[in-house]
This record gives C-alpha cells, sequence and structure tokens, in this order.
C-alpha cells in the first residue's frame, strides 16, 4: 500500500518520496539503469534530506527493481581536471554526510547489485537490511578509478581495511550472507521481504525518543572514534543530557509503573 507522495517538486525523476505514518520513504526509481547513480540522482537525495518534512522520525531508503544500485553512472563520466574531480566527489561526501549525520535515522533496503557507489551510498545509513539477492563490489579498481563517495572511510569500519582491499585489488564479490556475516548489513531477510522488514525497522526507531536516536546517530561514532577517556567523557555528558529531558522522564515513569513492556527474550 503506497504512502503519501512527498517532495514531488523538489527531486528528480530517478527518486521518489513518501510518507507512510511517521517514517519517510525514499525510493531509488531508475530500474532500467539498475539504479544506477548519475549526478543528478545524488544531488536530490541531499535535497531529500535537507527538505525532510518534520514529521519524519526515520527514513527507508529503498530501490525498484532487482537492484538497490549498480553504482556511478559510468555512461555520464566526462573528462574532468584534478579540481574538478575534487570537487565532484566533495559533492558525494556531502550529500550522503546528510544520511548518516541527519536529522533521522537511516534503514536502506539492499537487494540484487550492492556496487560501488551503491555501497558507499548504503554504508551511509546507519541500519542494512539486504535481502539473500543482495551481492557486493568494488570493482574501481578494475576500472582504473579509486572510490570517491565515502567508501574509504565508511567500509572500513564496518569489515576493516585488508577486506576493503582485497575486494578493491581481485574484484571480489560478497553475496549476502557474506556481506551479512562481514558486517555489511545487519539483517538478512527473503528476497521480497526487506521493505516490510526496513518499514518496521523505522516504525520501531520512530517511536523512541528523539533525544536518543539523536545521541546514537550524532555522538556515539564519535565517541567510538575518540580517545577513551574522551569517549568516557562524552558518554556522561550526552547520558545526562538524555536523561534530563522530559521524554525520558516519562518513559522512565511509564517503565515503573507497569505501563511500558519489559524487554524479553522474544
Amino acid at each position: 500500500m503506497a504512502g503519501e507522495r512527498i517532495l514531488e517538486g523538489v527531486l528528480p525523476s530517478s527518486l521518489r518520496a513518501e510518507m507512510r505514518e511517521a517514517v519517510a520513504v525514499l525510493t531509488l526509481s531508475r530500474p532500467e539503469k539498475r539504479n544506477a547513480l548519475n549526478d543528478e540522482t545524488i544531488l536530490g537525495i541531499e535535497a531529500f534530506f535537507l527538505s525532510l518534512p518534520a514529521e519524519a522520525k526515520a527514513v527507508v531508503i529503498a530501490a525498484e527493481g532487482e537492484n538497490f544500485s549498480a553504482g556511478l553512472d559510468l555512461s555520464e563520466i566526462t573528462e574532468r581536471s584534478t579540481v574538478e574531480g575534487v570537487s565532484h566527489s566533495m559533492m558525494w561526501h556531502r550529500a550522503f554526510e546528510r544520511i548518516e549525520f541527519g536529522r533521522v535515522p537511516v534503514v536502506a533496503v539492499l537487494k540484487g547489485a550492492v556496487v560501488g557507489g551503491g555501497l558507499e551510498l548504503a554504508c551511509a545509513a546507519h541500519i542494512r537490511v539486504a535481502e539473500r539477492s543482495a551481492y557486493y563490489a568494488l570493482p574501481e579498481g578494475q576500472r582504473g578509478i579509486f572510490v570517491g563517495g565515502g567508501a574509504s572511510v565508511r567500509v572500513p569500519r564496518l569489515i576493516g581495511a585488508a577486506r576493503m582491499a582485497d575486494m578493491m585489488l581481485t574484484g571480489r564479490v560478497h553475496d549476502a550472507e557474506a556481506g551479512y556475516a562481514l558486517g555489511l548489513s545487519q539483517y538478512l531477510v527473503e528476497p521480497g521481504e526487506g521493505f516490510t522488514k526496513a518499514l518496521d525497522l523505522g516504525a520501531r526507531i520512530a517511536s523512541n525518543a528523539p533525544i536518543t536516536n539523536f545521541a546514537v546517530i550524532h555522538a556515539l561514532p564519535r565517541i567510538a572514534e575518540a580517545d577513551p577517556r574522551q569517549g568516557f567523557m562524552m558518554e556522561a555528558l550526552m547520558a545526562a543530557v538524555a536523561q534530563g529531558s522530559d521524554d525520558a522522564k516519562e518513559r522512565l515513569r511509564a517503565f515503573l509503573e507497569k505501563r511500558a513492556k519489559k524487554v524479553t527474550e522474544f
């Protein structure tokens, strides 16, 4: 069942956006190109996150067709000077930073090709749900180019620099099961089940206290990369800020008064 279409005058034809209650869904809509990412689409992704409706508490990134994204649209590559090449790469960085360090958590639904720039886009999300059809590759090494959309920063955080080097140097492709084991996705589901799972996760995320979601996507990654002593201090400060909010006080009161669910095994 489709949701309410949004941002129709803002996004290019390669993207579609809608609201599903408190979850905004951004869909890559170039199935005939395996959802290859051209400049118009990258700028559209940036525009989507800059224009995200206030009622959106989480985002799901999905894709039409059989593939999440086959990466950079090589048909649009033109000769660039060094300065132009740096600027182009930084455009991708800027757009994907809107995902990673935006206002709300983001869940990506992966299927079919999650290749090159498609993997870079996926890794900018906070949670990745992979269908068993998904496969991962970084073919830039075989094409005489280098990653430029943030992969050299984000992918090693998930699987380590040595495994990324293997993918780039040898063209190694990881299937969905291997990707799940390596950490490229946090969930693995059957074909056709990814969007439903992601929407369910998005709804759960949207029900969290906004300050907690903010802390997880903004403070947690910085704490994890900090010197331990600085990390502990940032954690203490963030914990105090979250605990002091009216939302947190009400949620804790509900738990103590047995109005909230307890954590169970299933």
